[in-house]
């Protein structure tokens, strides 16, 4: 069974009842998912398609809460808190691409950073919901090796980033120029401008956001540059001094804990900045009267290792480089309770996500999920491909994910510019954690193992499961 199959077992909300109103969510009460939030739409109309705005950071991984604590009491005391958060392939630009079509990475074709063109544009939600009557706004960060003369496709308005803290280069709507000042309070400025137009503009609107916080250099404002943060120890994964039973990268690895110490305080100070500045589009969306009916997710790209096994980066099948922080708030839809929702969710399901909330018909290709439903997935196929051949670091690898357990195989696989794959293909690597009883990865179960010990492990199964989702 694919990765896809499995999440299409529990059907979603149907699209015509679920805009309709409020009764058919409620009458899937029994059902898991978001549909037991559901509410009355209070003073919304009845079928009024909402706003979105999609928020996502820049290598923030889980655990940095309090960095964003007026966005967590909004988005999750006010929303929804989805507790497995992940990003389906842990690298800027392949996330981003699957963010914007739903799709896998081996489906959307961006498997690395430097193939952004390889995004077939069509499919990609911003597209449709343009094509559906929305006014659509790009903020901050658009997609790694984007050439910064070239305007984002099927975006209204723009003010399109080159990567970078302070005195920038952007693009603002076909204009390349340099803006001093501090990125994400600029992005921040923007987005508010785009907002101001609803109070005359009465078209439905989708707001992408994307500030370049918390990537590294890190650089916070600097109002934030000496803020002290909490003390932090490490995690059992970080002090870890037999790495044996890892692929070669990481036995080779030499992160600190106080290379992470350094770098978690410098991404902690400058995710205080997108906590100002969501804080200040809700007030925004309070004063048009806007807030009720306006669908919020927010997300990271991707996680983030802190020196976990030595390794201070992303890129890797460690939980801290895929989970992420995901939140959603659409209180006209009853999602406003402060609610906690434990199924694995993906940025494979923003689009589709999305797309359900506008009423617009689920376009062929997706791999993703509405989370406005009651679908559900027994495991992710999280993924990540070597760009060039060579080199140190990890080689490509696919892994197997679910709460209770994950598999991972690296590969002889590499690719070039375009996501273009190539290589023998040949298992060099395999991984097996048992998450409950060894949630930070500390050993291999396949280390040394026999054969009979594999499969007692049922690990012919999950190598079958994986190679079916790799191709599915």
């Amino acid at each position: 069974m694919s990765e896809h199959d499995s999440t299409s077992r529990t059907a979603p909300v149907a699209r015509r009842g679920f805009l309709a109103g409020a009764a058919a969510v409620a009458a899937s009460a029994a059902a898991p998912g978001l549909a037991r939030a559901a509410g009355t739409p209070g003073a919304v109309p009845a079928g009024a398609r909402p706003n979105i705005l999609l928020i996502v950071t820049d290598d923030q991984p889980k655990h940095t809460d309090w960095a964003i604590p007026k966005t967590v009491d909004w988005l999750g005391g006010q929303g929804v808190t989805f507790t497995h958060g992940h990003s389906a392939t842990p690298l800027c630009a392949p996330s981003r691409s699957s963010v914007f079509s739903g799709r896998h990475a081996h489906h959307h074709g961006v498997r690395n950073n430097a193939a952004s063109r390889s995004l077939d544009q069509s499919t990609t939600v911003q597209r449709h919901l343009k094509d559906a009557g929305y006014r659509t706004g790009l903020f901050g960060k658009y997609l790694n090796s984007w050439t910064l003369e070239d305007n984002p496709p099927h975006f209204e308005e723009w003010a399109l980033l080159q990567p970078g803290y302070n005195d920038a280069r952007w693009n603002v709507n076909g204009t390349v120029q340099r803006i001093d000042g501090y990125t994400t309070n600029i992005v921040r400025n923007k987005t508010l401008a785009f907002l101001d137009a609803a109070a005359t503009d009465g078209r439905p609107w989708f707001a992408y956001v994307t500030p370049y916080a918390s990537h590294a250099p890190n650089v916070p404002a600097p109002k934030y540059a000496g803020t002290p943060v909490p003390a932090w120890d490490g995690r059992p994964s970080v002090p870890e001094t037999d790495r044996s039973d890892k692929p070669p990268f990481i036995q080779d690895a030499t992160a600190t804990l106080d290379d992470a110490r350094e770098v978690r305080t410098r991404q902690l100070r400058s995710l205080l900045s997108v906590d100002d500045a969501v804080q200040a589009i809700r007030e925004k969306l309070v004063a048009l009267g806007q807030l009720e009916n306006t669908l919020v997710i927010f997300t990271g790209d991707n996680g983030y290792t802190w020196a976990d096994h030595g390794w201070l980066k992303k890129s890797v099948p460690y939980s801290p480089a895929h989970e992420v922080p995901f939140y959603l708030s659409w209180p006209a839809r009853g999602l406003a309770a402060g609610t906690t929702d434990h199924r694995i969710v993906a940025n494979i399901d923003i689009a589709p996500t999305i797309l359900e909330a506008a009423g617009i018909p689920r376009p062929a290709g997706q791999d993703g999920h509405s989370l406005l439903g009651a679908a559900d997935r027994d495991h992710l196929l999280v993924q990540w491909w070597k760009q060039g051949a060579g080199g140190p670091g990890p080689k490509t690898w696919a892994s197997y994910v679910t709460r209770e357990k994950q598999y991972t195989e690296y590969y002889d696989l590499h690719t070039d510019a375009t996501g273009a794959v190539s290589g023998t293909g040949q298992v060099s690597f395999r991984e097996y954690y048992d998450l409950v009883a060894d949630p930070y990865q500390l050993k291999n179960l396949l280390h040394e193992a026999t054969p009979a010990r594999e499969r007692a492990l049922g690990i012919p199964e999950l190598a079958a499961r994986l190679a079916a989702d790799r191709t599915g």
